[in-house]
């Protein structure tokens, strides 16, 4: 599970990758509520974009903005029958957040402690989401969320060896940049083949 990430800051990387401007955020250590830069594209007219969304999927029926706060992190087995994630996934609203680093804790020396997860490369990553868009009651604005897709971590080399022993365990899903195209214009079908360990790049604990 993923509650805490560090937001990339290589304008380079994104547009080597992508052909896309990295915008300017205020927040890089992002939890719930926060923003952070995702990609998308838009299956009507076929464009990739990049913005500033919101840690924490709001979908559309939600009463209030609080409600992301529960929502960061999506399990890839449930993902299409949850109320909170349906619309999403089954409208493929796939998204890529974009990171330097994530956070769990490690329980090695029997306490909790925040380690920092990279890619051995030392590149940015990008993690496999899905986005939603909600309109504040009151404002009327449009505000797009996001929240992490979750896979079984038990034979990860690395994420095997967060959280507590008794725990599940969970990871999110960096992609290799050779898939980071498949994802965003996936089928469901596709999106649930492409969330597997092995579509991970090499991790590292920092």
């Amino acid at each position: 599970m993923c509650v805490q990430y560090l937001t990339t800051v290589n304008v380079d990387w994104v547009k080597t990758h992508f052909d896309l401007e990295l915008p300017i955020s205020m927040a890089h250590d992002v939890f719930p509520s926060y923003p952070g830069p995702i990609i998308l594209k838009s299956h009507n007219t076929d464009r990739t974009a990049i913005g500033l969304a919101r840690f924490g999927l709001l979908p559309s029926w939600a009463k209030e903005e609080t409600f992301g706060r529960k929502t960061y992190n999506a399990r890839v087995e449930t993902v299409a029958e949850k109320p909170s994630y349906k619309f999403a996934w089954t409208k493929r609203h796939y998204a890529l957040a974009l990171a330097d680093a994530f956070y769990e804790p490690c329980y090695g020396s029997g306490k909790a402690v925040r380690t920092t997860i990279k890619q051995a490369n030392h590149e940015p990553m990008a993690i496999a989401s899905i986005w939603d868009t909600w309109t504040e009651p009151e404002t009327g604005e449009l505000i797009v969320s996001f929240s992490m897709l979750t896979i079984d971590a038990s034979d990860h080399p690395v994420m095997q060896r967060m959280h507590k022993v008794e725990d599940e365990k969970r990871t999110v899903v960096p992609l290799r940049p050779e898939l980071f195209k498949a994802w965003l214009n996936a089928t469901p079908e596709e999106a649930q083949a492409l969330l597997q360990i092995d579509s991970i790049p090499e991790l590292t604990l920092a």
